[in-house]
C-alpha cells in the first residue's frame, strides 16, 4: 500500500466516522457462509473505492473477519487482502476496466495454489451499497454504476446512514485452481464472474424499478383480458363501457400498493423501536437461503403462517434488516382503514377482498395485476390461511391465490418462481385474548383506528419473537414432477386453467402448509405451555417442569423433527425461569418448594402457545400414550398402531414424514426414550420404567385430547354407521363439548366443526368411508377399539356413555 493512498484513507476516517453507519449482511458470516477462519481471507470489491474499503474495514472487524488493510502473508510474502474488479472512473473518464494490479493478485494467488496443495485462500465478494432505493421505471439506478470522487461524496453524505456491507459466500482459489488451472486467463475469467455476481447482488438488495402506479393502471387496463373483461361487465350491467372502465379503474386503485421506498427506509427505524418495545429480541434463521435466491434470479412468494397482525410488520422489517427488498403484500380490505391503509398500501400492501367469487371483473384485475407484480420481477407475500390461526394451529390452505401463482407461471414468465414458508411465533401474541373470545362465540371485532390505540397502549415486554425461513418450493420443479407436460398449456393471455391445475395446487397446498411446520421455533413458553397443559391440575413443582422441559430439549436434539425447525440454546432450568418473567404463571411455594401453575384463564390461552409445536410432540406422545395405558408392548405392536393412527394426526397437523418413514422414527424415538431411562427395550418388547413415570406420562397427555376427539368420531360411526356426514360432524362436536365440560378440557380446537370435517376427509382417504359416504364397519370398529385402548377409563366410559344416549333419531330421516 502507497504511504499516500494510507495518509488519505487516515484523513477519510474521521468524516466517515460521523456521517458513515454500515450494516453487515449476515450479521454473522463466518457461522453463515462457513468461513474457515484458519485458511487466508481476500476481499474482492467491485469498484476501486477508498471509502468502500474503510466501510468494509469496519465491518470486518465488527463480525469477527480480518482486517482488509492488514497485507495478507503467504510464504513470506506480503501481499493486498483487497482486490477491485473494477477501475474508479473520474469526472474526465468513465473507464471501468479491470485494475492490472487485480489480475496480478488474482494470478499470483493462483500460481501460489499450484506451489502449495495445502494452500486455499478464500475470496470473499464483498459489496457496499449506499441507499438501496429501487428508482422508478426507465430510470437507471445510479448507484448500482461506479461514481466518482464527487458523486461519492455526495451518497455518503445522502446515505451514509443507509450504507449496507454484504458479504457474499466464499470462492475457494484451491478449487478454481484444481478445477480450472492457473494461468492468467482463470484470473479473467473470476474477474468477469465476479462483475455478474455483483451486478445480481445489488439487484437483489434493491429490487426491480418501481412503476408510476397511474402508468400502471394505463397499461393494465389496455391489455387485451381487463379490456375484454370490461366489455363483458359493461354488457351484462346495461352500463355504457366508459363507465365500465371507470370502475375497472376505481378496481385497480383499490387493490394497487404504492410502494414507497421513503417509507420503508422511515418505517424500519419506527419498528427498530418497536420491536425493542415490545420483544426481548427477534430471532431469523435461515435467511441465508433466501438470498441465495434473491441473488440468483428468483421470482419469490414468501407465504407466511399467520399468527397476527404484526406478522406483517414483522417479516417486511426482518427481509430489510437481511438486506432483501420488502415483498407486496396481500391485505385483506378490512385493514384498509385510516390511517392503516395508506400506510401499509405505501410499505407494499395490495388489497384484496375476502371474497370476490362471481365478480368477473374484479378478479381479472386482482390476477392481472398479481401476474404484473410476477413478471416485473417484485416478490410478493400472502397468507394462504386466509386469516389468523385462531388456536394457534396452522389452518388448512385458502387455495386461490397459490392457484393464481401458478396461472401467473402460465403466462410465460422468463424466471423461476419459488415459494418460500415462513414460520413466525411469538412467546406472546397480542390477540390471544380476544382469540379465546371469539372461540366462545363473541363476534369479531372490525379493525379500525381505535382499535390500533388501544393496542398501542397495551405495550410492553412480550419476550422473544421468530421467524424461520422454511425450505423453498421451487414451482418449476414442482410442476415438473406434478404435471410433466405442463408448459404445453403455456398461454400468455392467461385464459389457460388445464385439467391438472386443481389437484396439483392442492397437493401443493398440503406441502407449503407442512413446510412452514417443519421450520417451527420452540421456545420457553410453547415448552412450558406444553408441559403444564399437560398436567391435570395445569400444576407442577419446580424440580418436574425443568425435568419435563428437558425431556422435550433431549427429544428435540436427538430426534430432530427437521432440517429448519430451531430449538433453544438455553438449559431446562433458565427457559422455565424466562417463562415466568413473562407473567403467565402462578407461583406458589411451600416448605418443598416451587409449584408453577396455570390459572383457567391463562390455561385456555396458553392453549394457543401449545399449539404452535404440538406437531412436532405429535409421535413422541403418540407413543409415550401407548406405553402409559399398556405398560408393555412389542415394538412391532407400536409400529402397526403408528401406521394406523399416523394419517389422521398427519393430515390435521401437516406432519412431514411420509409412510414409508415412520418404522424408522419410532426405532429413534423408542431409543431415545430408552436413553432418557423412560422405557425399558427387553427382547422386541418396550415397557415403561416404573421408577421413572411421570416424564412419560407428561409426554403422552401431549396428544391425548386429539385421540380422545378421533374416539369420539371413531365410535359414533362403529355405532351409527348410517349416519351422514354432517350430522356425524355436529354430534361428535356435541359429545366433545361435554366431554370437555366433564373432564375441565379448555383447547378451543377440541370442539372445533373444522377439526372434525378434518378427520372425515381423512377416513374418506383411508377407505374408512366410501365416495357416498358408506362406513366400511369392520375397520372402523378396530379402528375405535385401538383408540379406546389409549384413553382413560373415566374418559372412554363418558365417551361410551354419550354415544348411547345421543338422540341419533332426530338426525335419521325415516325411509
Amino acid at each position: 500500500m502507497s504511504s499516500g493512498q494510507s495518509l488519505f484513507r487516515s484523513f477519510l476516517k474521521l468524516p466517515m466516522s460521523v456521517l458513515v453507519k454500515g450494516t453487515a449482511i449476515p450479521s454473522n458470516p463466518i457461522e453463515d457462509h462457513n468461513i474457515d477462519a484458519t485458511k487466508p481471507v481476500v476481499y474482492a470489491l467491485p469498484f476501486s473505492s477508498n471509502v468502500d474499503l474503510l466501510a468494509l474495514q469496519e465491518q470486518a472487524l465488527a463480525v469477527g473477519l480480518p482486517d482488509p488493510m492488514e497485507p495478507i502473508v503467504l510464504n513470506g510474502e506480503e501481499r493486498n487482502r483487497f482486490v477491485f474488479i473494477a477501475s474508479r472512473p473520474t469526472l474526465i473518464s468513465s473507464d471501468q476496466n479491470v485494475p492490472n494490479e487485480s489480475i496480478a493478485l488474482f494470478s499470483d494467488l493462483l500460481k501460489e495454489h499450484e506451489k502449495d496443495r495445502e494452500l486455499d485462500v478464500q475470496v470473499i465478494p464483498t459489496t457496499v451499497l449506499w441507499g438501496r432505493k429501487p428508482g422508478k421505471e426507465e430510470t437507471p439506478k445510479p448507484y448500482l454504476q461506479p461514481m466518482n470522487g464527487l458523486q461519492k461524496a455526495v451518497a455518503v453524505i445522502a446515505s451514509g446512514r443507509d450504507c449496507m456491507v454484504r458479504f457474499s459466500p466464499v470462492v475457494s482459489l484451491r478449487y478454481m485452481a484444481d478445477s480450472h488451472g492457473t494461468d492468467e486467463s482463470i484470473a479473467h475469467k473470476l474477474a468477469r464472474v465476479a462483475r455478474i455476481h455483483f451486478s445480481r447482488q445489488k439487484l437483489a438488495a434493491s429490487g426491480p424499478n418501481l412503476p408510476n402506479r397511474q402508468v400502471l393502471f394505463h397499461r393494465l387496463l389496455k391489455s387485451q383480458v381487463i379490456e375484454q373483461a370490461i366489455t363483458d361487465y359493461a354488457q351484462e350491467n346495461d352500463i355504457s363501457e366508459e363507465k365500465a372502465r371507470k370502475e375497472a379503474h376505481q378496481i385497480m386503485d383499490e387493490i394497487a400498493a404504492d410502494f414507497s421506498y421513503k417509507l420503508i427506509k422511515s418505517g424500519d427505524q419506527i419498528l427498530n423501536w418497536l420491536w425493542n418495545k415490545l420483544y426481548q429480541g427477534i430471532n431469523v434463521n435461515n435467511a441465508s437461503t433466501v438470498r441465495r435466491l434473491a441473488q440468483d434470479g428468483h421470482e419469490i412468494v414468501y407465504v407466511p403462517c399467520h399468527r397476527s397482525h404484526m406478522d406483517y410488520l414483522l417479516l417486511s422489517y426482518v427481509l430489510y434488516r437481511e438486506g432483501m427488498v420488502p415483498p407486496h403484500i396481500a391485505a385483506g380490505i378490512n385493514l384498509n382503514f385510516f390511517p392503516a391503509g395508506p400506510i401499509f398500501r405505501r410499505g407494499g400492501a395490495f388489497f384484496i377482498r375476502r371474497s370476490f367469487k362471481g365478480n368477473k371483473l374484479y378478479s381479472t384485475i386482482f390476477r392481472e395485476y398479481l401476474a404484473e407484480l410476477f413478471a416485473k420481477g417484485y416478490s410478493v407475500e400472502y397468507f394462504s390461511e386466509g386469516g389468523r390461526s385462531r388456536t394457534g394451529r396452522l389452518l388448512q390452505a385458502k387455495t386461490g391465490m397459490l392457484a393464481m401463482t401458478i396461472q401467473a407461471m402460465l403466462r410465460g414468465l422468463n424466471r423461476p418462481v419459488t415459494l418460500v414458508p415462513v414460520y413466525i411465533g411469538y412467546e406472546h401474541v397480542m390477540e390471544v385474548g380476544t382469540y379465546a373470545k371469539e372461540l366462545r362465540g363473541k363476534r369479531k371485532e372490525k379493525e379500525n383506528a381505535g382499535q390500533v390505540l388501544k393496542t398501542l397502549r397495551k405495550l410492553r415486554n412480550f419476550g422473544q419473537g421468530y421467524v424461520n425461513f422454511g425450505e423453498p418450493i421451487p414451482l418449476n420443479q414442482y410442476l415438473n414432477e406434478a404435471a410433466p407436460n405442463w408448459t404445453q398449456d403455456i398461454d400468455p393471455m392467461g385464459t389457460s386453467k388445464p385439467q391438472w391445475l386443481v389437484p396439483a395446487v392442492n397437493d401443493l397446498a398440503t406441502k407449503m402448509m407442512t413446510n412452514i411446520n417443519d421450520a417451527a421455533a420452540t421456545n420457553a413458553l410453547t415448552l412450558c405451555a406444553t408441559a403444564l397443559l399437560a398436567s391435570r391440575q395445569r400444576a407442577l413443582s419446580r424440580d418436574s417442569l425443568v425435568s419435563q422441559i428437558d425431556c422435550y430439549l433431549s427429544l428435540l436434539k436427538h430426534v430432530p423433527y427437521s432440517q429448519t425447525s430451531t430449538m433453544p440454546n438455553a438449559s431446562a432450568e433458565e427457559l422455565v425461569a424466562h417463562a415466568e418473567s413473562l407473567d403467565k404463571f402462578v407461583i406458589e411455594s411451600d416448605s418443598l418448594g416451587d409449584i408453577i401453575s396455570l390459572d383457567r384463564h391463562q390455561s385456555i390461552l396458553m392453549t394457543y402457545y401449545r399449539n404452535n409445536i404440538i406437531h412436532l410432540f405429535a409421535l413422541p406422545s403418540l407413543i409415550a400414550q401407548m406405553l402409559i395405558r399398556q405398560h408393555k408392548l412389542p415394538l412391532e405392536a407400536i409400529k402397526y398402531n403408528v401406521a394406523k393412527l399416523y394419517p389422521f394426526l398427519k393430515k390435521e397437523l401437516f406432519l412431514n414424514l411420509d409412510e414409508t418413514q415412520l418404522e424408522q422414527a419410532v426405532d429413534s424415538i423408542v431409543a431415545e426414550l430408552e436413553r432418557q431411562q423412560l422405557v425399558v427395550v427387553d427382547q422386541g418388547f418396550v415397557s415403561m420404567n416404573q421408577s421413572n413415570t411421570q416424564t412419560l406420562m407428561l409426554l403422552g397427555r401431549t396428544i391425548s385430547e386429539t385421540l380422545q376427539r378421533y374416539a369420539i368420531s371413531l365410535n359414533l360411526l362403529a355405532s351409527y354407521p348410517e349416519l351422514g356426514k354432517s350430522d356425524l360432524e355436529q354430534k361428535s362436536q356435541d359429545i366433545a363439548q361435554r366431554l370437555g365440560r366433564l373432564h375441565g378440557i379448555n383447547a378451543p380446537e377440541f370442539f372445533d366443526k373444522g377439526a372434525f370435517a378434518s378427520l372425515f376427509s381423512t377416513l374418506k382417504e383411508q377407505g374408512y368411508l366410501d365416495l357416498e359416504g358408506n362406513c366400511d364397519s369392520a375397520a372402523t370398529e378396530t379402528l375405535a377399539s385401538l383408540l379406546y385402548g389409549l384413553l382413560y377409563p373415566e374418559v372412554r366410559l363418558t365417551i361410551q356413555e354419550s354415544v348411547h344416549q345421543s338422540d341419533i333419531d332426530e338426525v335419521i330421516a325415516p325411509e
